[in-house]
């Protein structure tokens, strides 16, 4: 069965279309009209292998915070649909991921439940145009739609980018151990019966 699902949402401050298929290679394009969160899809895309078609444009002119709090929510709702019942899934992922100074540790239960902590502080308000207060509303909003929890950890880093990279990547990788497939589990993961 095809692990995929299409969202579109549309408010009067963005329009986004998001296309996504969990058992993929991290194939797609992705055009937010922010050229640095289209660089972390890529790199999110790549590193959870997922296939994922993004387009969205929304109202840049005032500032990059609503496009992306709703590629966040639109990302988080396509995966969410596209596990089901969540069954044969592993529903567990972490993933600690070092990137030359940086050391992020990123851990996520996709069964079904929303909470989220973050501590990946980055001192530079700016990374190029892009605002840095963005990527942890990012993943907030991610969550929230993807009824996960997710806890992210910074153990240390100084550069800005370095460090927004480490989170997506380390987020993809546990978002990737979480979503495959578990030959030993055929049924729903939880002794409830239901996520």
């Amino acid at each position: 069965m095809a692990r995929t699902a299409s969202i579109n949402r549309k408010t009067g401050e963005t329009k986004v279309e998001i296309s996504v298929c969990l058992d993929g290679n991290g194939s797609g394009s992705r055009s937010s009209g922010i050229g640095f969160l289209d660089h972390m899809l890529d790199l999110f895309a790549k590193h959870a292998l997922i296939d994922l078609e993004l387009e969205a444009v929304g109202d840049l002119h005032v500032d990059d915070h609503h496009t992306c709090e709703d590629i966040g929510i639109v990302l988080g709702q396509a995966i969410h649909q596209s596990l089901g019942d969540r069954s044969g899934v592993r529903r567990y992922g972490h993933f600690t991921l070092p990137m030359d100074e940086c050391l992020v540790t990123a851990a996520v239960d996709m069964g079904g439940r929303y909470a989220f902590e973050y501590q990946a502080p980055i001192a530079a308000e700016k990374i190029g145009e892009f605002d840095s207060e963005l990527i942890e509303h990012f993943w907030q909003s991610f969550a929230a739609n993807a009824n996960c929890n997710l806890h992210v950890l910074l153990h240390h880093g100084k550069n800005a980018h370095h460090i927004a990279e480490c989170v997506f990547k380390s987020v993809a990788r546990a978002i990737r151990m979480a979503i495959e497939s578990d030959p030993r589990q055929e049924s729903i993961p939880s002794t409830k019966g239901v996520l």
